[in-house]
């Protein structure tokens, strides 16, 4: 059993039975694909079957989990374009979620859209990932997401705890960067792409984020219903954290993800401070995350 989870999640446990790492749920939405061409792509709908396969039965680590320690996540795939049979274009967005201590509430530590989810596929494609070889495109995305998705959960349970996995996800960037065509696994072009996913997890001047993370779950909304007035206080430590590293990495793809997972959350959070901690909320997440201006404006009024 992963000692990172064990003192959390004993107490959920109620099934013993070994199992994989991952519960992912897969969608692969092929409508847009089907608007646009009218040719047979019938075999398109044993993806979702192949990708949720390779998520969830295989062994990601060496630690051992149980049932209910699995990491809720979802890759929602959505087919823009066929360039020829099976090459596509598409885009998808992962999601990963974590149980709150002592509740009923899930938590999205991770949201992510990738715009270049370029792959090929044919039913006698072999879906085969090697770790120290690039195969193809799809097996590298698979296991670079997998990868990132067990960091960013594990880094919500100890500090840092999930360097191994980036470090993992960093060597499948380097493997594809020299077999794939795909300009998302490389620096060049999009800020926010993979390769920049990437980079900022392992960057050291974003380590304050990834230790904000643990402070934010594990000893913030984990504590929350027992002591919210510090849990509070933490949360704008760790908002005035991200200020200092963002004039650093002004556009950092990490912080501009963790907004997307969590601006609703952390309104819900603040607005129950004082005046003064709304104020201070409403100054740093306008600031940090301006589209969303008005939303945050209605914790100072």
């Amino acid at each position: 059993m992963r000692t990172v989870h064990t003192l959390f999640l004993l107490l959920f446990l109620s099934a013993f039975a070994q199992a994989q790492e991952l519960n992912c749920q897969v969608t692969v939405n092929s409508d847009q694909l089907f608007a646009q061409q009218k040719t047979d792509f019938a075999y398109v709908s044993q993806l979702k079957g192949i990708i949720t396969e390779f998520m969830n039965n295989r062994r990601w680590s060496n630690e051992q989990f149980a049932v209910n320690e699995r990491i809720n996540c979802s890759m929602n795939i959505n087919l823009v374009k066929s360039l020829s049979q099976g090459v596509f274009e598409a885009t998808a967005q992962i999601v990963v979620t974590r149980p709150v201590y002592g509740t009923n509430y899930e938590t999205t530590i991770f949201s992510y859209v990738d715009r270049a989810f370029n792959f090929v596929y044919l039913p006698t494609t072999p879906v085969y990932f090697r770790e120290n070889q690039f195969s193809d495109d799809l097996t590298s995305l698979l296991a670079y997401y997998a990868n990132v998705i067990l960091a960013v959960d594990y880094d919500t349970f100890s500090k840092e705890g999930g360097s191994q996995f980036i470090q993992k996800a960093y060597s499948i960037t380097n493997l594809a960067q020299q077999g794939s065509s795909n300009g998302a696994w490389q620096a060049g072009g999009d800020r926010r792409n993979r390769y920049w996913l990437i980079e900022n997890l392992q960057n050291q001047q974003l380590i304050p984020f990834r230790d904000g993370m643990y402070t934010y779950h594990r000893l913030g909304l984990d504590m929350f219903a027992g002591n919210p007035v510090q849990v509070r206080k933490q949360i704008l430590d760790l908002l005035a954290t991200i200020r200092t590293i963002g004039l650093q990495m002004p556009n950092s793809v990490l912080l501009n993800s963790f907004f997307d997972a969590k601006s609703q959350e952390l309104y819900n959070i603040l607005f129950e401070g004082t005046p003064t901690e709304r104020q201070k909320a409403f100054d740093l997440l306008s600031y940090l995350d301006p589209a969303k201006t008005e939303n945050y404006r209605k914790l100072i009024q």
